[in-house]
């Protein structure tokens, strides 16, 4: 608050420190935190990079603005939303999202997009002519809204998806070709993913160009023998509405997935042969540097067994030219670059360790990184000076760094030189990079870098949110050591209250997630969990939160060692922090409690069960309650099926332990949650009934797994806060 300088010398002296005093105990409350942006970092939105690789462009304010890598310079307006008029129509565009074609003279503009599943959306595509100044819808509205549109890399066509089916536009002519014809809702998708594919896998865009744009990879699915499920959505009508789509439970059939290629100068489609067996994965695709040979990928059902193949896009044959196998599961992401020699930088965790390999067409490899450290991510391959860039955990799991390395494996450097987590994006010649960083307290800071790592501007320091977070009395993040079975040390944090005293004792909440290959415990932002957590210390909790085994960065073993029995290690080495915990003379050992979302929801259940005589109060959020309940490629990834390993299933499912319950639970789920259903918590409830176990619940109709939306959050906060208060 800012006075008035007409105050007298000794008025003023006292009005400061009044001021002062005021802010050493501002307080958070819930509002702060879900209701406001009081703490919610400011980024660098839809950042790309430009040709020319010293020029990006960012999304500021229904603006698409130029700016330099080289120096802090005025943005150059390249479009903006009052541009985007149609002929002969008067309705307002916005800019949501854009891309560029090859040669930067068009742009395609994202415009009222809704969502669809957690990350596929849909929505209405227009093409901005930047030398005509003259915008073009990509295909007419009244036939449906379009989605994943992208530019070919000659820039003459854009593909598309809608209801189901593949189309192929000629921008400049308007010629649109229907390149399937069969897509049908919960029957058969081209172009994108069914709903396994998209969570698990992590991509919707089901199609890819080849280099020279004149031939289209695409996938198929035939979804006809996935079961399916269905949500009762609850709207201001008489009778609610049933929301079907299918969702192939562990042990069920999956989708039949095949990939076709459309030739568009021959306008025919061929198959491409990827094995007759069918009951099996291909989570990705992509074109080779020569422009009829595409790469597949395809996994086994148990995933463990993964190829690559070279197919031939004139004819469909394929050949094998990688393999690998693992005693555990093989994860799937996308390091994964072509060299000009169709050879491929690749990772794998062959080693015990995720690192980089480059592996030759003839299936010869030759590994480039090394050590008991995991590389995270790899961000690009310079080829033209035989040289990788990649993040890695080489200096603390708890840590993100970049590096680069060539090609052979020699002249490794690390760039990036602050502690914490750095999360990086070059431009397109490697001569640059946005850098953004944070740790566990400290909001990031967005800046450019050149390639050798000298700062040339920072974009956003957020530094209104540290100096808040001053004001506020924040306590902090202390990382720790806790101990398990067999010597292992977990890693961990702690936030205690600002005026902490030793000799008092404190009500503990640890929180969780605790799946395979997750990680909770990092320097880096926490965002609104962090917040709340300063918030639970604010009202006389200390927090904490321990990396069970089968989390992920510590290298294959630990992560691993859960396979085929989820949810056993894990609840003894949270049984075992909690005993660990106990120890401190400044802990409270009767009020210990838990909680957690998903699988961290699932954790807080087997906690307050199986960890009964530990923990006194769970709060479990949309928790999976058996993996018979979840979907395949999760769940058999670590379970196989329950047909092979259904006593696991069952013996570490929490609705076989209700009857040890004895604390107080908080059981909170979406209504329309289509990830893990309602029915996971139906099932507990039910059983829960059976034997008079007492506990509170909330379910949130219409809400998904995320349970967001509106004034969502603060309610749901809200409900967890008071129960914790009441029961903790």
């Amino acid at each position: 608050m800012k006075h008035s300088r007409i105050f007298l010398t000794a008025g003023l002296t006292l009005i400061l420190f009044i001021t002062a005093t005021a802010q050493e105990n501002q307080k958070l409350n819930l509002r702060d935190i879900w209701a406001s942006a009081k703490f919610y970092p400011r980024s660098v939105q839809s950042m790309y990079p430009m040709n020319d690789g010293v020029h990006y462009t960012v999304l500021e304010n229904g603006k698409i603005n130029r700016y330099s890598y080289k120096k802090k310079s005025e943005p150059k307006t390249l479009l903006k939303e009052s541009d985007l008029k149609l002929a002969n129509e008067d309705k307002k565009i916005n800019i949501e999202d854009y891309s560029f074609n090859s040669d930067e003279s068009k742009i395609l503009i994202t415009d009222n997009q809704e969502s669809i599943y957690r990350h596929s959306t849909k929505g209405y595509f227009y093409i901005w002519d930047r030398d005509e100044e003259k915008l073009t819808p990509l295909s007419d509205e009244s036939k449906g809204k379009q989605r994943l549109a992208e530019f070919s890399p000659d820039g003459k066509h854009i593909a598309f998806v809608r209801k189901n089916n593949v189309f192929i536009v000629n921008w400049k002519t308007g010629e649109e070709i229907q390149v399937t014809h069969d897509g049908e809702k919960n029957k058969i998708i081209n172009g994108t993913t069914d709903w396994v594919y998209e969570e698990e896998f992590s991509f919707t865009k089901g199609f890819q160009w080849s280099p020279k744009g004149d031939h289209l990879a695409f996938y198929r699915f035939d979804e006809s023998h996935v079961k399916m499920f269905q949500m009762t959505l609850y709207e201001n009508k008489l009778y609610p509405v049933e929301e079907r789509f299918k969702y192939p439970k562990a042990g069920e059939d999956n989708s039949i997935v095949s990939i076709h290629v459309y030739d568009l100068n021959k306008k025919n489609a061929k198959t491409m042969d990827v094995g007759e067996e069918t009951d099996q994965y291909i989570p990705r695709i992509k074109w080779t540097n020569t422009n009829h040979l595409l790469a597949i990928q395809r996994l086994n059902r148990l995933q463990n067994n993964l190829d690559v193949l070279f197919a031939n896009a004139n004819d469909g044959s394929s050949e094998v030219v990688y393999h690998e196998e693992n005693p555990y599961y093989i994860d799937i992401d996308d390091h994964w670059t072509f060299m000009e020699d169709d050879s491929f930088i690749f990772t794998s965790e062959k080693d015990g360790y995720n690192h980089i390999y480059h592996i030759n067409s003839d299936g010869k490899e030759k590994q480039i990184t090394r050590g008991d450290w995991v590389v995270t991510d790899v961000k690009g391959v310079d080829q033209e000076n035989n040289r990788i860039y990649y993040i890695s955990t080489e200096t603390s799991p708890l840590e993100r760094n970049l590096y680069k390395i060539n090609l052979d494996g020699s002249k490794k450097e690390r760039i990036t030189k602050k502690k914490g987590t750095h999360s990086v994006e070059f431009s397109g010649d490697f001569s640059y990079f946005l850098d953004s960083w944070s740790t566990a307290d400290h909001p990031p800071v967005h800046a450019i870098y050149k390639e050798n790592g000298e700062q040339v501007e920072v974009l956003q320091d957020n530094q209104a949110i540290v100096d808040r977070m001053k004001d506020y009395n924040f306590s902090g993040m202390e990382f720790i050591k806790v101990p398990t079975e067999n010597d292992i040390k977990m890693n961990g944090f702690i936030i205690k209250p600002h005026d902490f005293d030793k000799d008092k004792e404190y009500p503990l909440l640890m929180f969780t997630y605790g799946g395979p290959g997750s990680q909770e415990v990092s320097n880096s932002w926490g965002y609104f969990n962090y917040i709340w957590f300063e918030y639970m210390a604010q009202q006389g909790y200390i927090v904490a939160c321990v990396d069970n085994r089968g989390t992920g960065y510590r290298g294959q073993e630990y992560k691993k060692s859960t396979y085929l029995e989820l949810g056993k290690l894990e609840t003894i080495d949270q049984i075992n922090a909690a005993k660990h915990f106990k120890e401190y003379p400044y802990i409270d050992s009767a009020r210990i409690g838990m909680f957690g979302w998903s699988y961290g929801g699932y954790m807080t259940l087997l906690a307050l069960t199986k960890g009964a005589d530990h923990f006194s109060t769970g709060v479990a959020v949309a928790p999976v309650t058996n993996w018979r309940y979840y979907d395949n490629i999760y769940t058999e990834r670590f379970m196989r099926t329950p047909q092979e390993n259904g006593e696991n299933y069952d013996d570490n499912s929490p609705l076989s332990h209700v009857s040890k319950l004895k604390g107080d639970l908080f059981l909170v789920h979406g209504g329309a949650d289509d990830n893990v259903h309602p029915q996971n918590s139906m099932m507990l409830i039910k059983k829960m009934v059976q034997q008079n176990k007492d506990f509170d619940m909330m379910l949130y109709p219409n809400k998904n797994h995320g349970i967001y939306g509106g004034y969502t959050r603060l309610h749901l906060f809200n409900k967890i806060t008071e129960f914790i208060k009441e029961n903790l």
